[in-house]
């Protein structure tokens, strides 16, 4: 089989033949806090990346007046954008749909692609090589916060296959994303059906209210509804179905916190067995389920943490910046400062307090405080009441949604070893160590 063949180049040099080809965001007085709406032409911002290939994410919105101010500063479908500051190596797709153009924020870079030149998935792939990421850090400014800039991004040196084999490394590499993203949206389905449930039963209490209007609930069988009330009374000052109970976080379950043993300490991080989480752990559009961690401690590390080892099960919920992550633990595991851990340990089980807290996230965020970042602390977290339904309710609704959490997590398993495969190929097939030649499909 013939030798890869690769053309040394730079960025400048794939870039289309277009004015603003390559650029950068607007000074930063040209678009401000109050140029956003709720509607318009989307922002792409820092929080819009670090979904995988795509732009995603909630956006703000300028107006189209605006957005054509900036018109240097206009993405488009199969664009790339690069963050500059914050965050710094991201790389992400301008997607086809469902916006036709968007604005780039202070923080980002976009890259319109030669298409004669270089395929745009390949490039989204080649820029996340360990090779690729590692020049981006050994190259940015270091002063204050680290960032970078276009002309780093202009003159970055890369290596391309040719044209046919770039396209070919990016259908092998794609194919693999393309079953992690639907397993992604299979997920999100099951999770909202879950939600949708809990809904249904515990916030809106429409079995009892149908009982009560003498129907049957739509989609409920007798033997299910016939576990329900048909009248409600109340407790604490608050309606719940009758003989149904309303107490604390703090008293239906264990909550605990972390911490992190100190990072210069070589004895608490070098040669660690033991899973230690952080927030960055667990990311927006996830599943809700902690497979593994990025970082590991020692025993002794484990011994500077007052929760020391969390069982597996646990609810992680992410306390600051942001607040709202959420997973169940398929691993025992430590954690930072980061989290409140809910052990369910004692009434109520993990699937029913996530899917409360899901729920009631505003009314957590209304609780927080901080100057820096907003965090819920345990002592205002623990005091929250929720309603304890009667033990076959409760027992009914776990055999309906473990079941979705079930299809959940091996969904996520899979996920995670095409994943794995994913990265095993990718340095491999960008060096050649694996060629798929030249012919079409192959």
């Amino acid at each position: 089989m013939a030798k890869q063949q690769y053309l040394k180049c730079k960025v400048s040099d794939i870039a289309a033949p277009i004015k603003n080809a390559l650029v950068g965001g607007p000074f930063g007085s040209n678009l401000v806090s109050r140029d956003y709406h709720s509607f318009g032409i989307p922002v792409i911002r820092g929080q819009n990346l670090g979904f995988g290939r795509w732009i995603g994410g909630e956006f703000v919105f300028v107006s189209q007046k605006k957005a054509d101010e900036l018109s240097s500063n206009i993405a488009r479908p199969c664009d790339l954008v690069f963050t500059q500051r914050g965050t710094i190596g991201q790389v992400a797709i301008v997607p086809r749909e469902p916006y036709r153009q968007y604005v780039i924020s202070q923080s980002q870079m976009k890259l319109t692609v030669d298409e004669t030149k270089a395929d745009v998935l390949f490039l989204y792939y080649l820029f996340n090589t360990h090779k690729q990421q590692e020049y981006i850090k050994q190259n940015a400014i270091q002063t204050g916060v680290p960032h970078t800039n276009l002309e780093h991004l202009r003159n970055t040196p890369i290596q391309l296959p040719l044209l046919l084999e770039q396209k070919n490394i990016a259908y092998i590499l794609g194919t693999l994303d393309n079953q992690i993203e639907l397993n992604r949206k299979m997920n999100e389905t099951l999770e909202a059906m879950a939600q949708a449930i809990f809904k249904s039963w515990f916030v809106d209490f429409d079995p009892v209210r149908a009982k009560m209007e003498g129907k049957q609930l739509a989609g409920m069988d007798a033997e299910t509804a016939a576990l329900f009330p048909s009248e409600f009374e109340m407790v604490n000052g608050r309606e719940v179905p009758e003989g149904w109970k309303v107490g604390t976080l703090g008293e239906s379950t264990t909550i605990v916190g972390g911490s992190t043993p100190s990072t210069i300490n070589p004895e608490y991080w070098n040669e660690g067995t033991h899973s230690f989480a952080s927030p960055k752990d667990l990311a927006p559009l996830l599943t809700p389920i902690l497979l593994e961690t990025d970082k590991k401690i020692t025993d002794r590390g484990v011994d500077q943490i007052s929760s020391r080892v969390l069982p597996i099960g646990t609810l992680l919920l992410s306390s600051r910046a942001p607040i709202g992550y959420l997973a169940i633990t398929t691993i025992p595991v430590s954690i930072n400062q980061g989290f409140i851990a809910i052990i369910c340990d004692k009434i109520l089980p993990n699937y029913y307090i996530l899917l409360w807290v899901r729920e009631n996230m505003p009314s957590i965020i209304d609780r927080a405080n901080g100057t820096t970042f907003l965090e819920i602390s345990k002592s205002n977290f623990k005091p929250m009441e929720i309603i304890i339904p009667s033990d076959d309710v409760l027992e009914k609704f776990i055999r309906l949604v473990k079941q979705l959490f079930s299809e959940i997590e091996n969904n996520e398993q899979q996920s995670s070893t095409l994943a794995k495969i994913r990265d095993t190929l990718l340095p491999k097939l960008m060096s050649g160590e694996i060629n798929i030649g030249t012919e079409e499909g192959g």
